[in-house]
């Protein structure tokens, strides 16, 4: 049996029009009577009960009892809010929420349960609902919510236009900033896509330099808060102190040196997008404090006793580890990590992505060509085949920043017009695991000392000469500079393991 609103005094009711002046998502009379808000629940005074209070407030409200016949009535109309309880009969409120997004995907659904569970909750979550509001819940809470979806349908109306210019003048900007044909990456994607209208929480996660933040910016640039602030924070930059006054702003005297009032990022990003990039390196205090923001949407600045302001936020978050080993551990709090990982999306690393380091380094190549080269005209170079081989041929532990950085320096450096040899191309060290590197954790362990280092001295001379090779473009006196030792050494170790000398030659010689 559901519960039904519990009422607050007359003054709660009516405290919507007495805070317009200094509530910051305060609602005008004329925007809430051009919004259409449907209740659908099968207790008859709870939907009446929200009926009445939404109306009071001066909304267009519709009720009704069935989930058949709101299957019916969203199918026919339009609303902007529908606010539908997840346990009806005969149709289940989960069918009515998807039937309602997939006639109007703009519609902003709230789900009621008097049975509210993770399970339920995150389920009606990853069906696209935009909040759950968990009964028995206050007149003054529902107009809140209401309040804070009303305010997203306003933002979503001002901002159509101006989003509809964006699509087109951005209209092939994932073919550039989200470049890729891999499959694992293009999975990532067009998830990305398919979750950028929503106001859905979205967690990335991915090794360093794999693309997160640039997939949290097609996230916000394709969302309904297109218009508005992409805010970002590093949780990792900054010490906790600083990170809480930061995020949630602060009061004057709070701390030494807080000399005036300041409000935080999540004042910033109200109506649009905050992105929490390194989330797992935030501190518990914050999180609990956080938390608090994503329930209600209330923000309290340091220093303060009473609610500074209600924000309307979309959440993504960012981190390089695993979040569910940070939840196991005790890093990251569970509640939390339920609310900010509604949308999972994982980034593959750049050396799974080993057909698209050819698409990246040309695009690379001609943005840094004609950021660095653009007044003087010079013809753009091109990478060879064996310079693509040679970039194929890395572990890129920096992923795709560090490829970034890599062309960056050849594009600065290069001869216009003039092919890219490999050793053009900086070669860092990348970690990558030598053979000698690798045997030590096998077998060798099990050799006398004198063999074992003769054999791991041999693999590694091997291995070097194959790399100094790539490095050198087979030039015999590069290779020996590069090395920093003599030709002769360098024809010594070649007799040495059987490299012949048109291997490493070039035409130089």
């Amino acid at each position: 049996m559901t519960v039904p609103v519990i009422p607050d005094s007359q003054t709660d009711v009516a405290a919507p029009s007495s805070r317009v002046g200094r509530d910051p998502l305060a609602i005008p009379a004329a925007v809430k009577a051009d919004i259409r808000i449907l209740v659908v629940d099968d207790d008859r005074t709870l939907r009446e009960g929200c009926a009445s209070v939404l109306e009071l407030d001066g909304y267009n409200v519709t009720f009704v009892g069935r989930g058949d016949e709101a299957l019916e009535i969203v199918r026919r109309r339009k609303f902007d809010i529908v606010l539908v309880d997840l346990y009806l009969q005969p149709i289940s409120g989960i069918d009515v929420l998807k039937a309602t997004l997939e006639a109007h995907r703009e519609t902003i659904v709230v789900v009621m349960t008097g049975n509210p569970s993770v399970s339920s909750s995150i389920e009606a979550l990853r069906a696209g609902a935009w909040d759950y509001l968990p009964k028995p819940f206050s007149a003054t809470h529902l107009q809140v919510l209401i309040g804070r979806a009303s305010h997203a349908v306003m933002v979503t109306r001002e901002t159509k236009a101006l989003r509809q210019q964006l699509v087109q003048q951005n209209g092939n900007s994932d073919k550039i900033t989200l470049l890729g044909v891999a499959p694992a990456f293009r999975k990532a994607v067009e998830l990305a896509r398919k979750v950028a209208p929503t106001d859905a929480s979205v967690m990335i996660t991915g090794e360093s330099g794999t693309g997160k933040e640039v997939i949290a910016q097609f996230i916000h640039h394709h969302s309904r808060r297109a218009s508005r602030k992409l805010v970002p924070i590093n949780c990792a930059a900054l010490p906790e102190p600083l990170l809480e006054s930061e995020m949630f702003g602060h009061r004057k005297g709070a701390f030494t040196g807080a000399d005036r009032d300041k409000p935080g990022l999540l004042e910033t990003a109200n109506g649009g997008t905050l992105f929490l990039d390194e989330l797992t390196e935030m501190s518990h205090p914050i999180q609990a404090k956080l938390l608090r923001v994503l329930q209600d949407g209330v923000v309290r600045r340091v220093g303060s006793e009473q609610t500074d302001a209600t924000v309307d936020v979309r959440f993504v978050s960012a981190t390089n580890r695993d979040p569910q080993e940070a939840v196991n551990a005790g890093i990251l709090r569970e509640d939390l990590f339920y609310r900010l990982r509604v949308v999972p999306i994982k980034l593959p690393p750049l050396r799974q992505r080993q057909e698209d380091i050819a698409l990246l380094a040309n695009h690379f190549l001609t943005y840094y060509w004609e950021r660095h080269r653009r007044e003087t005209g010079d013809t753009l170079p091109k990478l060879t085949e064996n310079s693509m081989e040679f970039l194929r041929s890395r572990q890129w532990r920096g992923n795709v920043r560090e490829l970034q950085n890599v062309i960056e320096h050849v594009a600065v450096l290069a001869e216009p017009g003039q092919p890219i040899q490999p050793q053009d191309i900086p070669a860092y060290e990348d970690g990558t695991s030598s053979p000698a590197r690798t045997t030590m954790s096998g077998a060798i362990m099990d050799e006398p000392y004198h063999a074992a280092k003769d054999r791991l001295i041999a693999e590694f001379e091997r291995e070097y000469l194959s790399r100094l090779s790539a490095r050198a473009g087979g030039n015999m006196s590069r290779a020996a500079r590069l090395a920093n030792i003599d030709r002769t050494t360098l024809y010594r170790l070649m007799e040495k393991h059987n490299v012949r000398r048109d291997e490493l030659s070039g035409n130089n010689e």
